[in-house]
């Protein structure tokens, strides 16, 4: 099946969901980029507020997701959705009329607590309708989750080349263009999202974060996710440093980041189609990060021999952004698609927020000692970079779900007898997920 074929045949609510998350990232990233350059040159801040108010903006948003997959979890995805709609869109009027610090701190903080609560509610409904979809037609539910992928993808593509047209007209203008789109997405949620979730059965609040994080294989999840994260995190803080090693100056990141984004836009699709029909999930996870890590060894390896300022210098870089985002569409279908198996069904927005939320933590501490480590020689920087992923990839072995009578339930080498067997209201309809392992 060709790709218009793959999305053509999903389900209407499906499409929808992949199509929010491409106006997610296209009205987001119209803004984002520009962010820093306006926080310096028009509020005048200082460059260590600069880092602190894009700091907030991280944490309101990864660090929150955990709230909002809670919420999702009691009133359903669609009024959450609807409020972080609404939310991102005073942010970002706020933000084009800001003229103060406070001002602006505000506004970053509700623009990134608006994605707390839209994006977890999207992506486990997401995930939950992949799986429903799965148990009914067969198609796999990485490919699905990369489709979702996909369209995120494009909308982070998109989004700067529209914030680039917008900024003839000045920043204000691409905060309410970003405002715009998400006008759009409100209205069309508030038409077309069901009025009532699809698990219909309510999660109690107390217990709930208990009944995530006693799980064994959920938090093995949890930390192999986390090292993916940091890995990834390497293209904003240790590339951009060793380009300008190399070449004397930091102009070939935009085309390395171009690289990357239009691989994904060209190749998820048919590497979930080929992953869904060969590997596992788990194995597909581990395969993503034992890529990852090869391209952190491949700049390792290489350093000592291409030349400084050649035309050679940037074929280690490339080849590391190649490989990492070949891992990437590996893993994060894979990663997704995990979760349900993984958590009891009522607390799967709660699981799919806190599955964030711990990766952005573990970067916050990820990205301080990375920053320790930039001053090493590249050889030494990169291979203890590439140590990351690779003892993710071990982490991710212990996420396979065991099914309920397994004869190797009581022998599982990740957790106790029994502490990690299937939620039973999920272990009938994913077996499929697991039977290729």
């Amino acid at each position: 099946m060709g790709r218009r074929g793959l999305v053509s045949e999903l389900p209407s609510y499906l499409r929808l969901l992949a199509g929010t998350q491409l106006a997610f990232n296209l009205g987001f990233y119209a803004v984002l980029p520009y962010l820093a350059a306006h926080l310096s040159d028009s509020i005048g801040l200082a460059g260590w507020a600069v880092g602190l108010v894009l700091g907030l903006r991280t944490f309101s948003q990864q660090g929150l997701f955990v709230v909002g997959g809670a919420l999702t979890d009691r009133f359903g995805p669609r009024p959450v959705v609807l409020a972080g709609c609404a939310l991102r869109i005073a942010g970002f009027v706020w933000l084009a009329f800001a003229g103060s610090t406070a001002g602006v701190v505000g506004a970053v903080v509700l623009v990134g607590f608006a994605a707390a609560l839209f994006s977890p509610a999207v992506e486990s409904e997401t995930a939950r309708e992949a799986v429903r979809h799965e148990r009914e037609t067969g198609v796999p539910r990485a490919q699905v989750l990369g489709v979702f992928s996909a369209a995120g993808q494009a909308g982070a593509f998109l989004g700067p080349l529209l914030g680039t047209a917008l900024l003839w007209a000045g920043f204000r203008a691409a905060c309410l263009a970003g405002a715009l789109v998400f006008a759009g997405v409100l209205a069309g949620h508030a038409r077309l999202m069901p009025r009532r979730a699809p698990v219909r059965e309510r999660a109690r609040s107390a217990g709930a974060l208990r009944g995530v994080f006693a799980r064994p294989r959920f938090l093995a999840l949890c930390l192999a996710y986390s090292g993916y994260l940091i890995a990834y995190n390497q293209l904003y803080l240790a590339l951009p440093v060793e380009i300008d090693r190399t070449t004397g100056s930091q102009d070939a990141v935009g085309v390395l980041f171009a690289l990357s984004s239009l691989l994904v836009v060209g190749a998820q699709l048919p590497v979930s189609r080929w992953a869904a029909a060969r590997l596992a999930p788990r194995t597909a996870l581990t395969a993503g990060l034992l890529l990852v890590a090869a391209g952190f060894a491949v700049v390792a390896a290489s350093a000592p021999y291409v030349p400084d300022g050649t035309v050679h210098a940037l074929l280690p870089a490339a080849g590391l952004v190649v490989l990492l985002t070949f891992g990437q569409m590996l893993l994060v279908p894979a990663a997704r698609g995990l979760v349900p198996d993984l958590v009891d069904e009522r607390h799967l927005g709660l699981a799919t927020g806190a599955l964030s939320s711990v990766s952005g933590l573990a970067v916050l501490g990820g990205s301080a000692a990375t920053g320790a480590l930039l001053g090493l020689p590249a050889p030494v920087l990169w291979a203890a970079l590439a140590a990351v992923p690779l003892g993710a990839a071990g982490l991710a072995r212990c996420t396979a779900p065991v099914r309920s009578g397994s004869r190797n339930a009581g022998a599982d080498r990740c957790g106790p007898a029994g502490s990690g067997t299937r939620p039973p209201s999920l272990s009938a309809e994913n077996s499929l997920s697991s039977e290729k392992e």
